[in-house]
């Protein structure tokens, strides 16, 4: 008992220590895992033997990671997605698993072998990619949301990977009998139970395909209504033990018709995708695919033979560029088949040439399955592992290109010739710089609109909206628009280190511009206020207030009386802005800056006594005032209020 105990402690602090020190240096989480089990693995030698037969328990995240993916796949959602789907990630695993089984071909591994290989490093990070495509605001950007579509096919024929390994077993892993049925290399040394031993080759169809159509048709007429009876207990718990049940008990069903457990759980999470309980089943499911993904992955830290790569570390450095440039190749032809231009094609190519988490789902799953000798398998370990920790220094090197290309040097769509000027230029015309536009617009100022996405411009073309292809924050599309004689700048681009970049330009070149900036969040505003902002505009603080003017209301409260706590909180929170920016400190981590920490606390203490002194004072001026008359409705909430005596930066509403 005591020795369990100190093993968990030992596997739970190790998570502790490295997952968050590896996140901070943007290395992604699974490399921190990964570390964690090398140090106390291979380095310290804390853990031992144990770790095989962890990870066998472990491997059951691997099913609930698949579960859960299958709950976020509308299946409307991905028939409306299947040319990109099919297009850019069908080919990028087709062709990548050609390339790569070649390439393993030609070391002379056999061709079942080398197939195998192929597989299992043809597929990408998910983990590290999709985190730091949402850390450097590259998501929405044509490169960004291509390299999604591929980690999304990728994701699903996860799936089929699984199902086709076992077939590739380089031993007697699985035969036919003479009489037509299963025989599997595992029955000789375990003998568990099984709906399929012993049953001729249509008999094993036959059970399979019913297992599966069971799975389908349990997911669409019978789990929905068993957790309908659940919720009425109101009983959290028990709500998770159905969920865990379900999923469990789909898995062993799997296994005992021989098909991989997680294939049952993806159809399952499919079919529930449409659920009204689906978002439920993901508060529930998550932190144990959480937890035994996190085990999984250091159980696979901690197996890693680092003599092999200290025997013959040329030959391993070696491969894992060959995997990298080899998928590299591939992905940069399917992007210029994409037409994906400059930045966006290194994007996609450089972001996606790694080795993926699957890999270590695909080697410990073929080992099990006789497909990897032991050896082959910690080589391809050390590849994967080795090729996910270059991926940092990928996306550096797309940052270093991405400032010396510029579009001009490809042979795609050029920025348009801006043949306009108006007094206020709109850089970005999302659906926040939609809104400014047309309200300037309409009453009857002319605009010029910038914006770097071609597909947003083509669409407003299509309504009779003018608009501009180009990056807004070059400078010479910008004075093209008319900079040196605008009188607003109105600075709404997704990318926040551009949206600064481009406040900073502009101010610079003219100080007397007006600037009105989107700030995403907090730290957004100070950096926007730095650079010069006139106006700073958080996106979700209007929103948000006017959210709990209603609550306000609901509670009680008049309309006048919610209606002037919106505008005391509003004040409060512009002076409490300023004041913080002052003292906050570029680079310097708030939580690592006393005085604003220091002003922090001291504000919110402040604040539900200044609430309740205005409410005590509407209390006071109400004597003689009707009800209707307190009564300003919502067109008053934050329109044609005197905010002149507030400060201007870092102004404007939002969160």
């Amino acid at each position: 008992m005591e020795e369990t105990l100190l093993q968990a402690v030992i596997y739970l602090g190790a998570m502790l220590i490295a997952v968050p020190i590896s996140v901070r240096f943007g290395l992604g989480s699974v490399l921190g895992y990964l570390l964690a089990g090398i140090a106390i693995g291979p380095v310290l030698g804390l853990v031992g033997s144990e770790t095989q037969d962890l990870q066998h328990y472990a491997e059951f995240g691997v099913v609930l990671m698949l579960f859960l993916i299958g709950l976020e796949l509308d299946p409307r959602a991905l028939w409306d997605m299947r040319k990109r789907l099919l297009g850019m990630g069908g080919s990028q695993i087709a062709l990548s698993i050609v390339v790569l089984s070649g390439g393993a071909a030609v070391l002379g591994l056999a061709t079942p072998l080398a197939f195998a290989v192929g597989i299992t490093l043809a597929l990408s990070s998910t983990a590290i990619v999709l985190t730091t495509l949402t850390e450097k605001g590259l998501m929405p950007t044509p490169g960004g949301r291509g390299a999604f579509s591929v980690l999304l096919t990728q994701d699903i024929a996860v799936i089929p990977a699984l199902a086709i390994l076992p077939l590739l077993a380089t031993g007697a892993a699985m035969r036919f009998t003479e009489d037509g049925s299963i025989h599997r290399a595992a029955d000789e040394e375990h003998h568990s139970m099984s709906l399929v031993e012993g049953l001729p080759a249509w008999g094993v169809t036959l059970v399979t395909l019913a297992a599966v159509a069971g799975i389908i048709l349990a997911g669409r007429y019978v789990i929905p209504h068993l957790f309908r009876i659940v919720h009425t207990a109101r009983l959290r718990e028990l709500f998770t033990i159905t969920a865990l049940t379900i999923v469990i008990g789909i898995a062993d069903l799997m296994l005992l018709v021989g098909l991989s457990p997680a294939l049952g759980a993806f159809l399952a999470g499919v079919v529930l995708a449409n659920s009204e309980f689906r978002h439920e089943l993901e508060a529930d499911i998550e932190p144990f695919k959480g937890l035994l993904l996190g085990l999984f992955f250091i159980t696979v830290g901690a197996g890693i033979n680092f003599g092999t790569l200290f025997g013959m570390p040329f030959l391993i450095i070696g491969l894992t560029l060959a995997v990298m440039l080899l998928k590299g190749l591939v992905l940069y032809g399917i992007a210029r088949v994409a037409r994906l231009q400059g930045r966006d094609r290194w994007l996609f190519t450089l972001g996606l040439a790694q080795a993926g988490e699957f890999g270590f789902v695909l080697v410990a799953f073929g080992v099990q399955q006789a497909v990897f000798p032991d050896r082959i398998a910690e080589i391809l370990l050390l590849v994967v592992a080795l090729s996910m920790l270059l991926t940092p220094l990928s996306f550096i090197l797309y940052e270093r290109i991405g400032t010396r290309f510029t579009e001009e040097a490809d042979d795609g769509p050029q920025h348009d010739e801006i043949d306009d000027e108006a007094p206020v230029i709109i850089a970005g015309i999302g659906r926040f710089g939609q809104v400014v536009n047309r309200m300037v617009r309409g009453a009857g100022y002319k605009t010029v609109v910038l914006d770097a996405n071609l597909d947003v411009i083509r669409q407003m073309r299509r309504f009779g909206l003018k608009g501009f292809f180009g990056d807004p924050t070059r400078p010479e599309l910008l004075k093209a628009a008319g900079l040196e004689t605008a009188k607003v700048l109105v600075v709404a681009v997704d990318n926040k280190k551009s949206a600064v970049q481009l406040v900073r330009f502009a101010k610079r070149q003219r100080p007397d511009l007006s600037v009105v900036a989107r700030a995403h969040d907090l730290l957004h505003v100070y950096e926007l206020y730095e650079a010069g902002a006139d106006h700073i505009v958080r996106e979700m603080f209007d929103a948000s207030l006017r959210a709990g003017r209603y609550v306000l209301e609901d509670m009680g409260l008049t309309d006048y009386e919610a209606h002037e706590m919106e505008i005391a909180f509003y004040r409060h929170d512009r002076q409490n802005l300023r004041a913080l920016a002052e003292v906050w400190k570029p680079g310097v981590p708030v939580t690592e800056n006393a005085e604003y920490m220091r002003l922090t606390r001291e504000m919110s203490d402040n604040l539900e006594s200044m609430l309740a002194t205005q409410l005590d004072q509407m209390a006071e001026e109400a004597d003689g005032t009707s009800a209707t008359e307190r009564s300003r409705g919502d067109a008053g909430a934050l329109s044609g209020l005197g905010r002149g005596g507030v400060p201007r930066r870092p102004g404007g509403s939002g969160g």
